[in-house]
C-alpha cells in the first residue's frame, strides 16, 4: 500500500510517499525558518499562506522522487491536530480535495502520536510493548505509556512551556537566532554547565509533569539582571553567556531524563521511544545514553526528528488497517490531548 503523507501543523510544509507504513520512497520538506527568524518564532498567518504556495509543488516533487504518479497512491494521510489552526486547515483541505478527485480514502493523523511513531518507524526490528513514549518539540512535551500503536496512557506533560518553546525564548534572551535549540547547543559547547545552579520546576503531586517557566525566568534574570524584563540589555560577557547556555541546557535535559527514568521504573518498562525536534540534539542523546544502561533509548532517524510527512504516512497506514478512515467533514483541531 502506497501512502501519501501531508504535514502542515506549523511552519514546515512536508510531503512523503511511504510504503506499508515503513519504507520511505520520498520525504520532502520546505522549511519556513528564514521567513520567521525576524520574529523570533512562528508568525501564524505567514505560515498558513506559505503552505498554500508550497503544498502542490511539493506533492509533485515527492511523487517524482519516489517514481510514482497520483494514480498509484492508495491512501492519503494528513495531520489534523494539534497545531496552528490555519496551517492545519491548509494541509487538511488539500488532502480532502485529492481524496475526492482521485477517489481514494484519506485518514486524519494526530501529529503528536506520529512523533511517537517516528522512532518506532526508524527501527529495523519490530517494536515490543509496553513501551514508554516521550515527545519533545517546540509545541509539545509529554510522556505516555504505549501498549500498542494507537493505545496510549498519558503519564506526564508540561504545565506551561514546551521544552522547544523554552529553548527558543532563552535563545532570544541571549540574542541568538531562531530556532533556539541548535544555537544554544552550539554556544553551550564553550560554556561551563555548573556555573549557574538552574533547576526546572516541580509540579506538586505530579512527579512526571514538567514545568519550565520558572527555569526560563531564572535564566532571564541571570542575563538581564534581577526583576528586569526581556527587553533590558544583557549584563553578561560573551563567556558568561556561554556558561548560561550550558547551565540552562544541562538543567532542562537533566529534568527530562530524571522524569523519563522515573516513569520507566514506575511502569516497569525498558524500551523508550523518543520523538520531536528537540530529540535531534546531540547533547540530549549523549546525556540519555549515559543515564541508565538498563534502559533502551530509541531515537528517530535525524530526518524524522523535526516535523515531517513520513511519520504521518507511516502512522496513517496502521490507523487505516485498524479500520479507521476519515470523512470529508473531518475538522482541524488546534488543541487536543493524545
Amino acid at each position: 500500500m502506497l501512502i501519501l503523507g501531508i504535514e502542515s501543523t506549523c511552519d514546515e510544509t512536508a510531503i512523503a510517499i511511504v510504503e506499508n507504513g515503513r519504507k520511505i520512497h520520498s520525504n520532502v520538506l520546505r522549511s519556513q525558518i528564514e521567513t520567521h527568524k525576524r520574529y523570533g518564532g512562528v508568525f501564524p498567518e505567514l505560515a498558513s499562506r506559505q503552505h498554500v504556495d508550497h503544498l502542490l509543488p511539493l506533492i509533485e516533487r515527492a511523487l517524482k522522487e519516489a517514481g510514482y504518479t497520483k494514480r498509484d497512491i492508495d491512501l492519503i494521510a494528513v495531520s489534523y491536530a494539534p497545531g496552528l489552526i490555519g496551517c492545519i486547515v491548509m494541509g487538511l483541505n488539500c488532502a480532502k480535495a485529492l481524496s475526492y478527485a482521485l477517489d481514494i480514502p484519506f485518514i486524519g493523523v494526530h501529529h503528536v502520536e506520529a512523533h511517537l511513531y517516528s522512532a518506532i518507524m526508524s527501527r529495523d526490528e519490530k517494536a515490543t510493548y509496553p513501551a514508554l513514549g516521550l515527545v519533545l518539540s517546540g509545541g509539545h512535551t509529554l510522556m505516555a505509556r504505549i501498549d500498542d500503536i494507537g493505545s496510549y496512557t498519558l503519564l506526564g506533560s508540561t504545565v506551561d512551556d514546551a521544552i522547544g518553546e523554552c529553548f527558543d525564548k532563552v535563545a532570544r534572551f541571549l540574542d541568538l537566532p531562531y530556532p533556539g535549540g541548535p544555537e544554544i547547543e552550539k554556544l553551550a559547547l564553550s560554556g561551563n554547565a555548573t556555573k549557574y545552579p538552574f533547576k526546572a520546576g516541580r509540579v506538586k503531586g505530579k512527579p512526571l509533569h514538567f514545568s519550565f517557566s520558572g527555569l526560563k525566568t531564572n535564566v532571564l534574570y541571570s542575563i538581564k539582571g534581577q526583576n528586569n524584563n526581556k527587553k533590558a540589555p544583557s549584563i553578561l560577557s560573551e563567556d558568561e553567556k556561554a556558561d548560561v547556555a550550558a547551565s540552562f541546557q544541562e538543567a532542562a535535559f537533566k529534568d527530562i531524563i530524571k522524569k523519563t527514568i522515573l516513569a520507566a521504573r514506575m511502569e516497569n518498562i525498558q524500551d523508550i521511544y523518543l520523538g520531536g525536534g528537540v530529540t535531534n540534539s546531540s547533547a540530549l542523546r549523549a546525556m540519555f545514553e549515559k543515564a541508565d544502561s538498563k534502559l533502551n533509548f530509541h531515537f528517530p532517524k535525524k530526518e524524522l526528528c523535526q516535523d515531517n510527512a513520513a511519520m504521518i504516512a507511516g502512522l496513517g497506514y496502521h490507523k487505516y488497517l485498524s479500520g479507521n478512515a476519515s470523512s470529508l467533514d473531518l475538522e482541524a483541531i488546534p488543541r487536543v490531548q493524545l
